[in-house]
């Protein structure tokens, strides 16, 4: 299906390129640049409305890129954003792609805007992740009827065969800001499933030998946190100084190692009032967890904010001595620290990826002091632990692949150890049209307090090139199937089937430039016992208008009451869920413009009275300059007749539920000041009230209906949250970096009077008032490259 790929000579030079923007060496004028570009959007094949000249060369250290892109000035956008986050920003931008093992599946992508911003990825199937972060150099130059762009890629920076004649999946792209409009080198379809598969090749490539990767991140770091108690501020001293360092093994495998990682200089998590019975998943910001995991992720077992979360029992300590006058917390680390962590990974010449993690923490104590006695004492808040992952990813042709993956958890003292493995087959035709994936797993707990076994398969069957496609697929999970310890899985005990229609419209009409429509329907029951419990219905569709406004409706129902075997927090319970129908209406404005807005406006309606739902979201950006650019994001949330898990009293077995109305608001304001293409400030605040006023009480019945209760005061709940962040990060030299971090957040012993403060004016009142947590923080971080320490060194041994 794919049209005949553009094949690009490759011709090295002997020398190397300084990386300015003049384009004024000998080299580049004896190299014929690459002039033919095809659009990619809004329209599919059609000639490009700008010219671009594009060059590549290399050197036995580098791949060097100098891309000329005609435009006048005033039409090039050049938005100052932070590292990696150009996506949707206002400024043109340029990327490179490589495919080093030409395995059509991976590949690493290095893009520049027009305003000299970096941002880089690693590329595997569908994982695009953004995280990773190579050290490049490039150099933008705006003239009166162009941009340019000049880069050099150290080979230290990316991973290739060791062979004396190579050929690269390569792809060049541009996109045009000012008229919305991308083009690539070689030709991409939208329609086509995949996007490195598209890549056209570089050929030729001779003598280029992988160097000695070697490179040294040490860091220093310094602060002061206070944490409000109800004996004044705990003060507690941050101080911490550690080292990352990248090894290349050979020519295809590298070693990552962080010795006493910092993890402090990260975004705080959007803490929310919890109703449900399952846990809540938060992002990871810290680096060394999320940067160059594609490989680890591709079964989806690792969470890893499993690994250095906070000690699970630093919570309950502040809850009993943090307002207790008989006691005085000396100690109570609010991190789990690491004493190392390592990856390797890598690919063969044979595309057979290998992937090794393994972190090791430390066991945290907390010390509280008897001010009656004198006496200290310290509780175990985290047992050490060890957490490890193995994978081999083998990949075939036509995008197909066989991935093994090893997941597990030892514990000290034998008190919970987990291990969990997974095979995940992905099968593509020939003509890139239907995707087959089977996927099954397998876990094992054991430990001093419990030893089980669980199984799970996942699979599917889908048409995935095309206007029109399709996916049907089933999911079984055991009761007994836990990867919790190292993954995260909302609920097991599960047997599902669906299926979906799909028809995509991706070339410019009358009207749209692109629009597309959905339809699917899911059906679940319990593995164990086999019951049926609901069925689900959803539909949608998109537009994208000829002005790029866009427009989308979705509506979704569970249209027969279902039987939940979760909410009741019994095993063997069942609570029976109210059928209901949800339809919402969503869209943004042209996203070029100085003021933006995104919004989304939803309303869901069920059998019971006054049971309705609504649900509000919008996000107004303004940006003032190139430089400076601020938004608001609000959504409000109003669940009339709720019906949930209330609490099992102490007198009897009855579990009682609860027929409640339920507010939820967050407030979002953000601000990004950019002094240089490598020097930004962050500043982001967060609130969030939740209100929950119960309106009945209700026993839970055997068949899963509900009988009325006498009512019971003071079960409201009134809970806010309040983050604000502010990051100053500068790269003063290309991977050195100096960061400034001031975090404020509400107290962790706030409690909010549900009754009294019951308004959202009141709660916010309240929620500046009361005491609130500073942390204050400094860190520097180092890049070393063994190369440039020891020049004479270029060539392994």
């Amino acid at each position: 299906m794919c049209a005949q790929k553009k094949a690009l000579q490759s011709a090295k030079i002997s020398s190397p390129i300084k990386i300015d923007g003049l384009l004024n060496e000998a080299a580049w004028k004896q190299i014929k640049p690459v002039t033919e570009m095809v659009q990619n959007f809004p329209t599919f094949g059609k000639p490009c409305s700008k010219k671009t000249e594009i060059s590549i060369t290399y050197d036995n250290q580098a791949v060097y890129v100098a891309a000329v892109m005609y435009d006048d000035k005033k039409n090039i956008r050049h938005q100052l954003t932070q590292r990696d986050q150009v996506d949707r920003q206002d400024a043109d931008i340029f990327t490179i792609g490589l495919d080093t093992y030409h395995d059509q599946q991976n590949a690493f992508i290095f893009q520049v805007t027009a305003a000299g911003v970096q941002a880089d990825a690693r590329f595997s199937q569908n994982n695009y992740d953004k995280s990773w972060d190579a050290v490049w150099e490039s150099k933008v130059v705006i003239k009166e009827n162009c941009w340019i762009a000049e880069i050099k890629i150290p080979f230290m920076a990316i991973r290739f065969a060791k062979k004396n004649l190579q050929t690269w999946g390569l792809q060049f792209q541009r996109f045009c800001r000012s008229i919305n409009e991308g083009y690539t080198w070689n030709p991409q379809d939208q329609s086509i499933d995949g996007i490195i598969n598209q890549y056209g090749t570089w050929e030729n490539l001779q003598d280029i030998t992988p160097p000695m990767r070697l490179s040294f991140l040490p860091y220093l770091s310094g602060g002061v946190k206070f944490t409000p108690t109800g004996k004044g501020f705990l003060k507690e001293n941050l101080k911490s100084g550690g080292m990352d360092i990248k090894y290349g093994i050979n020519e295809s495998f590298t070693l990552d190692l962080t010795l006493i990682p910092d993890f402090a200089q990260v975004q705080s998590d959007n803490v929310v009032l919890n109703l449900s019975p399952f846990q809540v998943r938060f992002n990871d910001y810290r680096p060394f967890f999320t940067e160059g995991t594609e490989l680890f992720n591709k079964a989806e077992l690792f969470y890893s904010r499993r690994i250095g979360n906070s000690p699970s029992g630093a919570a309950e300590t502040l809850d009993k001595f943090g307002n207790d006058s008989n006691y005085s917390i000396q100690k109570n680390p609010g991190i789990t620290l690491l004493y190392n962590a390592s990856k390797f990974s890598g690919r063969t010449k044979n595309n057979l990826g290998i992937g090794i993690f393994n972190a090791v923490t430390q066991p945290m104590y907390a010390v509280v002091k008897n001010l009656q006695t004198g006496k200290d004492s310290s509780f175990l808040t985290e047992p050490l632990a060890n957490y490890n992952i193995i994978v081999l990813d083998q990949a075939f042709k036509n995008r197909s692949s066989l991935c093994f993956t090893n997941t597990n958890v030892l514990r000290r003292n034998n008190n919970r150890n987990a291990n969990v493995s997974a095979l995940d087959l992905s099968f593509f035709d020939k003509k890139n049209m239907y995707n087959l994936k089977v996927s099954p797993r397998f876990s094992s707990i054991w430990g001093n307090k419990e030893s089980y076994t669980g199984f799970a398969n996942y699979a599917s069957f889908e048409k995935i090139s095309g206007k029109f496609q399709f996916s049907v697929g089933g999911t079984i999970e055991s009761d007994r199937y836990d990867p919790n310890d190292l993954g995260f899985l909302l609920n097991n005990n599960e047997v599902s089937y669906y299926g979906s229609l799909r028809y995509n419209y991706f070339n410019p009409t009358k009207h749209f430039i692109t629009h597309s429509y959905r339809l699917s329907i899911n059906n679940e029951h319990l593995y164990q016992p086999f019951v049926w419990t609901s069925t689900s219905v959803e539909a949608s569709a998109n537009f994208l208008f000829k002005n790029f406004w866009d427009i989308s409706l979705y509506t979704e129902s569970k249209p027969f009451w279902r039987n939940d075997y979760f909410e009741a927090r019994t095993t063997g319970r069942v609570f029976k869920g109210i059928p209901y129908i949800f339809s919402g209406l969503g869209g943004s404005t042209d996203s070029r413009k100085k003021l933006f807005f995104r919004y989304f406006l939803g309303y869901g309606k069920s059998p019971i009275k006054y049971s309705n739902y609504q649900y509000y979201e919008g996000e107004l950006r303004y940006r003032f300059s190139p430089k400076f650019t601020a938004s608001f994001q609000s959504d409000y949330e109003l669940d009339n007749g709720n019906r949930g898990y209330g609490f099992v009293p102490s007198t009897n077995n009855d579990i009682i539920m609860t027929t409640r109305n339920i507010k939820r608001t967050t407030n979002i304001f953000s601000a990004q000041y950019g002094f240089t293409p490598r020097m930004n400030m962050t500043i982001r605040l967060r609130h969030y009230w939740s209100y929950v006023n119960n309106k009945k009480f209700h026993t839970l019945r055997q068949d899963g209906f509900l009988d009325d209760a006498p009512f019971l005061d003071g079960y409201n709940q009134n809970f806010s949250t309040f983050n604000m962040d502010m990051f100053y990060t500068w790269d003063f030299l290309w991977g050195s970096r100096l960061t400034f971090t001031w975090k404020n957040a509400l107290g962790g012993i706030t409690e909010l009077d549900p009754y009294l403060f019951n308004t959202f004016r009141k709660n916010f009142n309240q929620v500046l008032q009361n005491p609130h947590s500073n942390e204050i923080s400094l860190k520097m971080v180092y890049f070393l490259d063994y190369l440039k320490l020891f020049p004479s060194r270029k060539k392994r041994d």
